[in-house]
């Protein structure tokens, strides 16, 4: 089963930085949605790699996972 992680960031760099992060431990761009009028960060991942997901996120410094 998939779950939706969404992490809302101030700056744009810090978005993209995590992207990046997300795509070399091999996140499928296609389950990468960033959204820069809201800038928040989606993922789309299996449970199974929920946490790792929310590590990554978090290293750059969010204003809030959801």
């Amino acid at each position: 089963m998939s779950k939706t992680i969404t992490g809302d960031f101030r700056t744009e760099d810090a978005m993209r930085n995590a992207m990046d992060d997300l795509l070399s431990v091999g996140i499928p761009r296609e389950q990468l949605f960033m959204d820069t009028a809201q800038m928040a960060l989606k993922v789309i991942t299996p449970e199974a790699t929920a946490r790792e997901v929310n590590e990554i996120l978090t290293r750059h410094q969010p204003t809030k996972l959801h």
